[in-house]
């Protein structure tokens, strides 16, 4: 059983305090697939001249935009980082940026594909976003008294980027990891094997917090990361186990596999599925007719 938090204090553009180096400000855009809504990081001292980093500045929102600029405030933005470019992530980006005086815009470079079928989840692309910095992981950015690393985390989206601020050891996790619930992984931008192999680099590194965009952080995130990896196998080997018992399709799949799931998110439901089962077919476990699709018919070697 994977120990979420879903109960934690926080008001709609109220600039929190969360650690000596962490500012959080939510915005009001909550659903089934943003929680409370986009958890807004700024980086740095709370102290007039400031430099600070700001990490997912969120949806295109203007009373989000007044709560971040009044947040930082007499301050210096030096970088804006985006962890990926879901729509609830990155269009107050360069918005945010301008309206600061022009801090780069530091991200992974965004998909070449930009239909998605995640598009109905909230989840598709904002297809305007170009960040001023390409990052492809390692990259160190060094602030005002604090040091951020970008740690490259594909699975949840091909582009997906972490932030890890050195000075406490956290995560600042995007969409890869959530405390809340578990992350949606929609083919064909998100890839479960890319997933799973970046879940894997975040357990090595043995962080002490993760800052996820939606939600409370995970303040013991060894059990919670091993939790969550136990979540996917068992996931995984329940579809196997749906295969040979007979169905042949992902919608017979659902509703058994889901069936304590509220079945409005079983459109999501389906999305994980099919990227199970893709990753199960380039291993060579599964063979799919004909080819690894949502409507495909499916079937163990």
């Amino acid at each position: 059983m994977i120990p979420f938090v879903r109960e934690f204090d926080f008001e709609y553009g109220r600039s929190d305090r969360v650690s000596p180096l962490i500012r959080r400000v939510i915005a009001n855009n909550p659903g089934p697939f943003t929680f409370t809504g986009t958890g807004t990081y700024i980086i740095g001292r709370d102290a007039p001249g400031a430099g600070v980093a700001v990490i997912d500045p969120g949806p295109l929102d203007e009373a989000h935009l007044a709560a971040l600029l009044e947040a930082v405030k007499g301050q210096t933005v030096s970088h804006v980082l985006v962890t990926h470019t879901h729509r609830d992530h990155a269009p107050l980006a360069r918005p945010f940026a301008e309206a600061v005086g022009g801090a780069p815009i530091l991200a992974a470079r965004p998909p070449l594909q930009t239909i998605h079928a995640s598009g109905g989840l909230d989840e598709d692309e904002d297809e305007a976003f170009a960040p001023d910095v390409i990052l492809t992981g390692g990259e160190r950015i060094a602030g005002d008294g604090w040091t951020v690393e970008a740690l490259a985390t594909p699975g949840h989206a091909s582009n997906h980027m972490a932030f890890v601020l050195t000075d406490e050891n956290a995560l600042f996790c995007g969409d890869h990891v959530m405390g809340w619930a578990t992350t949606v992984v929609a083919p064909p931008d998100g890839d479960m094997a890319d997933y799973m192999a970046s879940l894997d680099a975040v357990i090595a590194r043995d962080f002490a917090t993760l800052w996820p965009t939606h939600g409370a952080p995970v303040t013991d995130p060894a059990p919670f990361l091993a939790a969550y990896r136990a979540h996917r196998l068992e996931r995984e080997a329940q579809v196997m186990a749906r295969l040979k018992a007979g169905d042949r399709t992902i919608a017979e799949m659902v509703p058994v596999l889901y069936a304590a799931v509220d079945n409005r998110l079983w459109p999501a439901a389906s999305l994980s599925v099919w990227a199970h089962l893709r990753a199960l077919v380039r291993a060579g476990l599964v063979v799919a007719e004909p080819e690894a699709t949502p409507q495909a018919l499916y079937r163990v070697l």
